[in-house]
């Protein structure tokens, strides 16, 4: 038996087991859109995770998105270019409310105090990677492909990306931010954002099966249950092939010469010597070319080493980040030249790495005076 409601942008769904517990799925549902975050499904979703939150009978929440071609591909960033051009030169509050709500929703995520399955089928990124990361039980399929290519738009691996990739070997969390390189299952499955290997046709089989499990409604014991259930759905050859297989796994040593660096300028002048010998570099060298100066610099300072910060303290400082970002023009500038108008020609500011200023950097790292309290001091 199920009962379900629906809304415009997300689906909710509760299962029930037969022992008196359900299984809760949500349904990011903008397929056009690629299941980009708006801040509309953001508020929805924060509400029915915090309702099922401190329902008993809620053994398990399942992530998910509509049609086969994402899980999400992170926020909507149309919506933020029309918040922050709609002030003129004024801070935008609805652009900087966002990015404090989607940060809360993200937070809620890690935190959570039941089991939560994200199946991270298809594109995965920005915003998308940031719901799947705080997951406890996170699964990709042989379409996911998983990146962070906030610089293209002026803007920084955010959604907790300080975390999970500041915390990655061999500076590779740091490559990811600054060339946008893509991710494939097996990279993910090597790095730890993903926990298992399933095939993408067995999703609807995996749903049920959820409510036949031995669910005990205690953390710990469903903690188990979901994942004795899920390896009985992997295919372990077929997930130890990819760890294998990993790109990232097979250049980590050239990754970590090449990052081995104190300014992004050195780092990318490294970065497209080796690309020309080795074409697998060729994407991160032409991404970071065409990147936001500022934005470059900016990462470098966030992932350059692990700032040793508490999840919570993780989110507080990308929010000032985000912030700064939404009030100077790259952000929007990036978001004109490649979804709006499409030219592809961002005039950014300042233009060059060498133009880039420590104050310029740094202000990205406090927030604006005119705070008078941080908006996830309650975290």
């Amino acid at each position: 038996m199920s009962e379900a409601t629906t809304d415009s942008s997300v689906l909710f769904e509760e299962r029930h087991t037969g022992d008196g517990y359900c299984v809760a799925f949500a349904q990011l549902n903008a397929p056009r859109a690629l299941n980009s975050l708006s801040r509309p499904m953001i508020d929805r979703l924060q509400a029915q995770l915090d309702a099922w939150a401190e329902r008993d009978d809620i053994v398990c929440v399942v992530l998910h998105g509509a049609g086969e071609k994402a899980f999400c591909a992170g926020g909507d960033v149309i919506g933020l270019y029309k918040a922050m051009t709609s002030t003129g030169d004024a801070p935008s509050p609805d652009a900087e409310a966002f990015f404090a709500h989607e940060y809360w929703l993200d937070h809620s995520i890690h935190r959570y105090p039941k089991p939560v399955l994200c199946w991270g089928n298809g594109t995965v990124m920005g915003g998308g990677l940031g719901v799947m990361a705080g997951a406890s039980h996170r699964v990709v399929t042989e379409r996911s492909k998983i990146a962070m290519p906030e610089v293209t738009i002026g803007l920084f691996p955010d959604v907790g990306a300080s975390w999970f990739l500041g915390r990655m070997p061999q500076r590779i969390g740091l490559f990811l931010g600054l060339t946008t390189t893509p991710m494939q299952p097996g990279d993910a499955l090597w790095l730890g954002l993903a926990d298992y290997r399933v095939d993408s046709g067995q999703r609807e089989a995996v749903f049920a099966s959820l409510t036949e499990l031995d669910w005990r409604g205690e953390r710990a014991a469903d903690d188990a249950v979901l994942a004795r259930a899920l390896r009985d759905f992997e295919d372990a050859e077929a997930s130890d092939k990819a760890r294998r297989e990993s790109a990232l796994f097979a250049h980590q040593h050239t990754i970590a010469r090449l990052t081995d660096t104190a300014t992004v300028a050195e780092f990318q002048k490294r970065l497209t010597a080796q690309a020309g010998t080795d074409d697998w570099f060729a994407h991160g060298a032409k991404a970071i070319a065409g990147a936001s100066p500022l934005s470059l610099a900016v990462v470098h300072r966030q992932l350059a080493s692990d700032p040793k910060l508490s999840i919570e303290q993780v989110f507080q400082r990308e929010l000032a980040m985000a912030i700064a970002c939404t009030r100077r023009p790259d952000f929007a500038e990036g978001i004109r030249a490649l979804l709006v108008d499409k030219d592809k020609k961002p005039q950014w500011s300042p233009a060059t790495l060498d133009a880039v200023e420590e104050q310029q950097i740094a202000a990205h790292f406090a927030l604006p005076d005119d705070y008078a309290q941080h908006p996830l001091a309650d975290l």
